[in-house]
C-alpha cells in the first residue's frame, strides 16, 4: 500500500510554487548578506545551523541518522560536493548578479540527465531531452558571453558566472553520487544531514584558511537574512520538498523547478534593481524550456 498521489492537488501546487519562490529569493538574500558576512563563513554557518535544526527534527520524529549502515562513503562524497557547490555560489555572488546566478545554477538538471545513463543505463536520453539540453546550453552560452562584452556587474562578472556554471556541475554531480550510492535507499533526512554536516565542517575550515574575519559590525539585516537561509530555505523548504517527492509523482513535482530561475530573475530585478538584459531573458526562457523537456515523463 502507498499514499503516493498520482495527481497534484491545490495544496501541492501552492507548496511547490512556494519552494520555487524561496529558492529564487535565496540568491538575493545571499548576495545582500555577503556584503557583511564573508561568503565561505556565511555558507558554513548556513549549513551548520540547518544541520542542528535537522538533527532536532530527526530526533523528535525518531528518524535514525546513524552513519554506520554503509552510507558513510556516499555521504562524505555528497557532502564534499555540496560544500564545493555552495562555496562557488557564495563566492560567485560577489562578482555577478543574483539573477544571473539563479539562471546558471539551474543547469544542474541537465548535468543529471547527461550523467544518469552512466548510473542507470535504462534512463537513456530521449529526443525531447536532447532538444532541451541543446536549448538550455545555447541560451546559457549566449548569456555568458555578455560577461565579456557588456558586464553589468563589473569587469569580473565572467568569473562569477563561471562559478555559477561550476556550481551547477557540482550540484548535478551530487545528485548522481547520491543515486549511485547506498544513499539512494536512505531516508531523505539522512541524505540531507550528510550534505549539511560535512559541508559545515569543510566550509568553515575553508573560511578559516582563507583568513575571513568574523563580522563584528554586521548589520542586523545580514544576520536576519542568514537566519532566513537557515530556517526557511535550507531546513523547512528542503524538508517540505522531500515530503512532496515522497507523496506525489516525482516527475510532476520536479517540473516545478523550472520556475526557480524565473523567480530568481524577478526578485533580482525587483529587490536589487539588477538589469534584465535581452540575453539573460533568452537564457532563462531557454533553461526553463529545457527543464520542462528534460523532466517530462515518458509516454
Amino acid at each position: 500500500m502507498t499514499d503516493r498521489r498520482t495527481q497534484l492537488d491545490a495544496f501541492a501546487v501552492v507548496c511547490l510554487v512556494g519552494c520555487a519562490a524561496l529558492w529564487g529569493l535565496n540568491q538575493v538574500a545571499t548576495k545582500v548578506a555577503v556584503r557583511d558576512i564573508p561568503p565561505l563563513l556565511q555558507a558554513g554557518l548556513r549549513s551548520l545551523g540547518a544541520a542542528l535544526l535537522l538533527w532536532a527534527w530527526a530526533r523528535r520524529q525518531r528518524i535514525s541518522l546513524n552513519p554506520f549502515d554503509g552510507t558513510w562513503r556516499g555521504g562524505l562524497l555528497a557532502g564534499g560536493l555540496f560544500a564545493a557547490e555552495f562555496g562557488c555560489i557564495f563566492v560567485g555572488l560577489q562578482y555577478t548578479t543574483a539573477s544571473r546566478m539563479a539562471v546558471f545554477i539551474y543547469l544542474s538538471p541537465f548535468v543529471v540527465a547527461l550523467g544518469m545513463p552512466l548510473v542507470a543505463p535504462a534512463e537513456r536520453l530521449r529526443g525531447a531531452q536532447l532538444a532541451g539540453l541543446v536549448a538550455a546550453f545555447a541560451g546559457v552560452v549566449w548569456a555568458f558571453a555578455e560577461g565579456f562584452s557588456a558586464p553589468a556587474a563589473g569587469p569580473q562578472q565572467w568569473w562569477g558566472d563561471a562559478l555559477g556554471v561550476l556550481a551547477a556541475l557540482l550540484w548535478g554531480s551530487t545528485t548522481l553520487a547520491i543515486r549511485a550510492s547506498r544513499l539512494s535507499t536512505a531516508p531523505p533526512e539522512k541524505t540531507l544531514m550528510y550534505q549539511l554536516a560535512v559541508s559545515a565542517v569543510l566550509l568553515l575550515a575553508a573560511s578559516t584558511l582563507a583568513g575571513e574575519a568574523w563580522p563584528r559590525a554586521a548589520a542586523p539585516t545580514a544576520w536576519g537574512l542568514l537566519a532566513f537561509q537557515i530556517v526557511i530555505v535550507t531546513f523547512a523548504s528542503y524538508l517540505l520538498w522531500f515530503w512532496l517527492v515522497r507523496h506525489y509523482a516525482a516527475t510532476q513535482v520536479t517540473a516545478f523547478t523550472l520556475l526557480t530561475p524565473i523567480f530568481g530573475l524577478v526578485f533580482g530585478a525587483w529587490l536589487l534593481a539588477e538589469p534584465l538584459t535581452g540575453r539573460l531573458l533568452v537564457a532563462v526562457a531557454a533553461v526553463s524550456t529545457g527543464i520542462w523537456l528534460v523532466s517530462r515523463p515518458r509516454r
